[in-house]
């Protein structure tokens, strides 16, 4: 029977580093390719053996490298680029960096992150794209208010682009100059706004079969577009053994050090899914009066002093609590909790 071969892959945008290594850890083979010769890369990785072991860091663009790689029988890893350490080495080049890969997969040491199906990578896309454009979007509308600003513009409501916002920007005189620079943002705006529209369209007709979706929509704060996020971010939920694993991989859980005796616990983390993390906390805001959720925000606030620092760590506790019924939800089709109900 053939030695299972391993196989390291420094991707890059234009070219990368292959490296091929037998189970004993003998270099086989290490060869640099043109990314954008593919037969040069097919086989630079499939002179290693039939369907060798391959690891890639999660990089740059690296989806048609991770499909290629399956269509030609390997089983690929995923390297996670936050979970390892290549410590402060005196020569870091692309060989070495393949090298470190493949030794990590050989020795069963790497740190994967998980290879999303291409369906769940094109919904990803539509979501994305659509809190892309309203990031965008939201900074054409500062730069409207900026205008004014720069103009002496009262802006007595809420909503500068609302009906009676709308009003104020159509009778207000400007100097030529400010006044074109409004006309084009709002212009702008308008576009923005039709292209956000097609994505949520889109990303909902994608969802529209999906019971995880619509399950979490019972959650308070969560509506079409947070579901949406959840579901196109999280995936399979049944990777996490548990909804604790859930809030961890969010970043939503204390920073833990510890050694001997001493233990540190700071701050969340912030790693993993900046969207998911957004979309909890967001939603955390956004609890009606009458809801559990929003009690649980307030006992959390009274008892850390009712301050802004308290307040802040009732979103993040409410947070978690909203990741955990998203778990449920995602992993059920349903919610049976409480949590839900109002109070």
């Amino acid at each position: 029977m053939q030695p299972q071969p391993y196989v390291g892959i420094d991707l890059h945008r234009r070219r990368s580093v292959i490296v091929q290594r037998s189970q004993e850890g003998g270099t086989l083979a290490a060869t640099q390719v043109m990314n954008d010769d593919v037969v040069a890369f097919a086989k630079a990785v499939t002179d290693a053996g039939e369907h060798p072991e391959v690891v890639i860091e999660a990089c740059y663009g690296w989806y048609w490298a991770v499909d290629l790689l399956e269509d030609l029988g390997a089983t690929v890893h995923l390297a996670h680029p936050l979970g390892n350490h290549w410590g402060n080495r005196r020569v870091k080049n692309d060989l070495r960096d393949a090298e470190d890969l493949v030794d990590l997969l050989r020795l069963g040491r790497l740190a994967e992150a998980w290879i999303a199906p291409k369906e769940v990578r094109e919904l990803r896309e539509l979501v994305r794209h659509r809190v892309k454009l309203v990031s965008l979007r939201t900074n054409l509308k500062l730069q409207v208010y900026s205008v004014l600003a720069k103009e002496g513009v009262h802006v007595p409501m809420t909503d500068l682009f609302g009906l009676a916002g709308t009003v104020l920007l159509e009778s207000t005189a400007l100097a030529p100059a400010y006044a074109a620079r409004v006309e084009s943002l709002r212009d702008l705006i308008e576009s923005f706004d039709r292209q956000i529209a097609i994505f949520e369209s889109d990303a909902r007709r994608e969802l529209a079969e999906h019971p995880g979706y619509h399950a979490i929509q019972a959650i308070p704060g969560v509506g079409e577009i947070f579901a949406a996020i959840f579901v196109a971010e999280i995936g399979d939920v049944t990777r996490f053994t548990s909804p604790q694993h859930l809030c961890s991989w969010s970043g939503l859980t204390p920073r833990h050090r510890e050694s001997d005796t001493t233990v540190h616990r700071g701050a969340i983390t912030k790693q993993g899914s900046r969207l998911v993390r957004w979309a909890a906390v967001e939603a955390a805001q956004r609890q009606a009066q009458g809801t559990k959720l929003r009690a649980d925000f307030a006992r959390i606030t009274a008892n850390h002093g009712d301050t802004p620092g308290a307040r802040k760590v009732a979103r993040v506790a409410v947070a978690r609590k909203i990741v955990t019924l998203v778990y449920y939800g995602l992993r059920d089709g349903t919610i049976r909790s409480r949590a839900i109900e109002a109070t």
